[in-house]
């Protein structure tokens, strides 16, 4: 095993900190156990030699080094509460108060896009005969092209589709030859995918209506989460919501959200 000195261990958790906001402050062994395959398939000793490589903004590298040291777990319809909330709170709404039709909705680290599809696919069973009157299209982001890449593939195994209510799988997939499944057109055409550092400035031409971030902020720490989640309430509307993962919390007092139930938040309607 390529051991990381102090030196490189304090150089590699400060550029991720600093950077992506990513704490690895307590990974030291994770790092050492995960990148050491890496660095010996490209013959470097030390950490060292592949840090210059990440200095260097060699995106592929940085992107391989992200997925490393950090987990992209995710499949279709996970943590339900959240799409049935979509489904008999969020939606019921919309559809009494949002006369331009226009629902604009942020998948947060969105991975390889299952989270995004499943909220499409509430929407689409939501408003059935009518969604043809409706813009729902979702923007995806994350700070990894390998997973965006996967994304865009449309290729899912079919564990990842086992949790879907009855009826998706037929409705909304076709399989392929190999066993795996994917998407209708009617589907995968209603999410955009973009490369976004969720340290950046955020930009938009409107405000959300519904941010999802679940499961990021765990690799956070709290002054990191705190100012990521301010900057998610400034660009929800007056009454958006926050979906995060059910391990995750806002905390009480820190930022202007309402609690909701656990992992969901709402903006003040009183805000303009």
């Amino acid at each position: 095993m390529i051991s990381l000195s102090d030196q490189e261990f304090a150089e590699i958790t400060a550029y991720m900190k600093n950077n992506y906001g990513i704490d690895l402050h307590k990974k030291r062994q994770l790092i050492e156990s995960r990148m050491h395959s890496v660095l010996l398939k490209k013959g470097m000793t030390s950490f060292t030699d592949y840090f210059s490589l990440i200095k260097s903004n060699d995106s592929t590298e940085i992107s391989q080094l992200i997925n490393k040291l950090t987990t992209n777990h995710t499949y279709f319809y996970r943590e339900p509460t959240h799409f049935d909330f979509m489904r008999d709170v969020f939606l019921p709404q919309q559809r009494i108060k949002n006369t331009s039709k226009d629902i604009r909705i942020w998948s947060a680290g969105c991975s390889s896009g299952e989270e995004a599809f499943t909220a499409i696919m509430v929407m689409h069973d939501y408003f059935g005969s009518e969604r043809s009157k409706w813009d729902y299209t979702i923007l995806a982001t994350d700070i990894s092209t390998a997973v965006l890449n996967a994304a865009k593939t449309n290729a899912y195994d079919p564990e990842g589709l086992k949790n879907m209510p009855n009826g998706w799988l037929n409705r909304y997939f076709q399989q392929t030859k190999e066993g795996s499944y994917t998407l209708s057109r009617d589907v995968s055409d209603q999410v955009v995918f973009r490369t976004f550092n969720l340290m950046d400035r955020f930009e938009y031409k409107k405000p959300y209506d519904l941010i999802f971030c679940r499961n990021v902020m765990i690799y956070f720490d709290l002054e990191t989460k705190t100012n990521l989640v301010n900057k998610f309430y400034d660009a929800l509307k007056p009454g958006g919501y926050l979906f995060i993962g059910h391990s995750e919390s806002v905390q009480h007092g820190r930022t202007k959200f309402q609690y909701v139930q656990p992992s969901i938040y709402q903006k003040g309607r009183a805000e303009v």
